[in-house]
């Protein structure tokens, strides 16, 4: 494990750490573990980073452990927030765990010699009680020592309630819990959950007398100065009812030139000859996007399968490349007819029916006279080919899809 942190530093993963982890990590595996309070009912691209951490933890024969927060997610985590987050009900977060649960399993192996493992803090949270907890854990942390650590200084202009206060103790005592029953020695999280890992390091160190250790990563901000995560504004989430493979993929290949590196460091597998050799290739021909490629499909393969980012490849293709849409596989078509403006064949449609007829049915046009001005103008293809006034449809695409569009940037499906 000795080069764990070689791996990470390279790949842009590590903001602080601990003294003395590297020597703990030389002398042999160890768990450690990261918490996701289930706020949502899916992860989204910013949680990607902590969950990458547990990767290359198991990868380099640790044991990861993740942590749900059932407990935790009826508090709400304070840290990089301005205002105190709406209360979620028990249902609601209980709902959150069991949906945000097979999400890791894109990630992590939960079989073998490193197994990792998944626990819900609730099942502790909710077994304590309050004056025991503040006998037995809020003793150990004096109100200065509290007031030091950001996510509540940041806070105390606004108004923290003491809820949110009390947060700090809780992740403390999750850390605590771990290290007693499941051995676990390391918490790792962004860099905003530091004053957070370093509360329940100390409160090991306090009931204990034991070491335990941290590590951060940087919070991610893109080159353009946005927040890393959304689209059009919108989060990015690993839930494809959220946000489809098709549209999570085109998240990853529309990454800005300058991010397309680093994201390839921090949110892929891939080694740094591998990165080297896809940012010369980038150098001679940047109007292929070949890293942005290679990004997009390893990590929609990653959270979506390797035939999702396929299909979502060979669509992105298709509307915005070069691929023919008679070569399109029937799994794209279906793809894309979730993410296009769509409606049914028309009942009496045949090969010969007049392309017109199919491009008037479409939204693509006002009007009749409207289509037969697009047509004259040669702005209107059906499946790939230019139509014309006096064109037929011809035989349909894989699966009986047709395909309308004007110009490169609008189009229409047609369902069988």
């Amino acid at each position: 494990m000795h080069t764990l942190l070689d791996e990470l530093a390279w790949r842009g993963l590590i903001q602080d750490q601990t003294p003395g982890l590297a020597d703990r990590l030389a002398r042999g595996p160890l768990s450690g573990y990261v918490g996701f309070d289930p706020t949502a009912s899916s992860l989204q691209v910013g949680n990607l980073v902590p969950v990458m951490l547990l990767a290359h933890l198991q990868r380099a024969g640790g044991r990861p452990v993740v942590v749900v927060g059932g407990g935790t997610g009826l508090i709400g985590d304070p840290s990089g927030k301005r205002t105190e987050r709406p209360l979620l009900s028990l249902d609601d977060v209980a709902e959150n765990v069991d949906r945000q649960r097979h999400q890791f399993g894109r990630f992590l192996d939960f079989d073998g010699a490193h197994a990792a493992l998944l626990v819900n803090n609730a099942d502790w949270l909710g077994q304590l009680k309050l004056v025991d907890f503040l006998r037995d854990t809020g003793k150990h942390f004096p109100l200065g020592y509290m007031l030091q650590k950001e996510s509540v200084r940041a806070r105390l202009e606004e108004g923290i309630s003491f809820t949110e206060f009390s947060y700090m103790l809780l992740q403390a005592y999750d850390f605590l819990e771990l290290y007693r029953y499941h051995g676990c020695e390391l918490q790792m999280g962004g860099s905003d959950q530091w004053g957070n890992i370093t509360a329940g390091i100390e409160l090991i160190r306090r009931v204990e007398g034991a070491e335990a250790h941290g590590l951060s990563a940087p919070l991610i901000t893109t080159a353009s100065g946005t927040k890393f995560g959304k689209s059009e504004g919108e989060a990015v989430w690993l839930d494809p009812d959220l946000t489809s493979p098709y549209a999570f993929y085109q998240f990853w290949i529309n990454a800005d030139d300058r991010d397309v590196e680093a994201h390839l460091c921090k949110f892929t597998f891939r080694t740094r000859e591998e990165i080297a050799a896809l940012m010369t290739e980038h150098g001679r021909t940047p109007e292929a996007r070949v890293p942005h490629r290679a990004l997009a499909a390893d990590v929609t393969g990653l959270v979506h399968g390797d035939g999702a980012a396929r299909s979502a490849a060979e669509a992105s293709t298709l509307l915005f490349g070069d691929l023919d849409p008679g070569q399109a596989q029937p799994e794209t078509w279906e793809l894309l007819s979730r993410e296009l403006p769509s409606a049914p064949l028309p009942p009496d449609l045949t090969p010969e029916t007049p392309a017109l007829e199919l491009v008037v049915a479409s939204t693509l046009v006002k009007s009749r006279g409207d289509a037969r001005r697009q047509l004259s103008q040669g702005g209107v293809s059906v499946n790939g080919h230019r139509a014309t006034e006096s064109s037929t449809v011809g035989e349909p695409l894989a699966g009986g899809y047709y395909l309308v569009q004007r110009g490169k940037k609008a189009g229409f499906l047609f369902v069988p």
